[in-house]
């Protein structure tokens, strides 16, 4: 004879044992969990300009590297983990670290020698120049 169980009460059971396992996973290997979109960016264009911020808080400058090729712009670096004393028992850990790159393609071509790059309070703003050939020119209209 089978026991017979309401059949929600198998799937919430079901539900609650996979946020568990991914709870652990998460726990113990936080490497796996996707990384997409870090660091997250705004981009916005202007007549002259292309601008770019990215929200990078607590990494230290000497691990972050700025490229452009092209149209696109990569940003490469590492954010270490916390320093947790001896006796400490992490209880939740969502804040990812590690190596990450991102990469993402710019509207228009850049003059990459004239690239600005400023961080304040842990957002990077890149003012990236678009090259000479697509910014907007004025024409003088001459009379007969």
């Amino acid at each position: 004879m089978y026991a017979r169980f309401p059949l929600s009460s198998n799937w919430d059971e079901m539900d609650r044992l996979q946020r568990e396992m991914n709870r652990l996973f998460d726990e113990f290997y936080p490497s796996r969990r996707p990384v997409g979109g870090y660091p997250a960016v705004n981009l916005w264009v202007g007549e002259n300009e292309q601008v770019v911020t990215a929200e990078l808080p607590g990494i230290n400058l000497n691990d972050l590297e700025i490229n452009v090729l092209g149209t696109s712009l990569t940003i490469t670096g590492e954010r270490s983990t916390d320093d947790l004393p001896e006796d400490a028992e992490l209880h939740r850990r969502e804040r990812l670290f590690g190596k990450f790159s991102r990469t993402i393609e710019l509207p228009y071509p850049v003059e990459a020698g004239k690239v600005e790059a400023n961080i304040k309070d842990g957002v990077l703003t890149l003012r990236i120049p678009k090259a000479e050939a697509h910014r907007p020119k004025t024409i003088k209209i001459s009379a007969n």
